[in-house]
């Protein structure tokens, strides 16, 4: 039992796969705080140029 636990603890296949997946999610965590962050200011510019008339400041 010893030995294949040991030899279970060896092998690194699927490593790269583990890598992969953190890495994937660590994107998509930052593009939905990035979302979430400018989303207010994004809606008030949006807004603000909506009811923007020409001549007027």
């Amino acid at each position: 039992m010893y030995l294949k636990f040991k030899e279970f603890m060896s092998k690194d296949d699927g490593a790269i796969t583990v890598d992969w997946v953190v890495l994937c999610a660590a994107v998509v965590g930052l593009a939905i705080a990035l979302v979430t962050s400018t989303r207010d200011g994004a809606v008030e510019l949006a807004d603000r140029t909506i009811v923007f008339t020409p001549g007027e400041f």
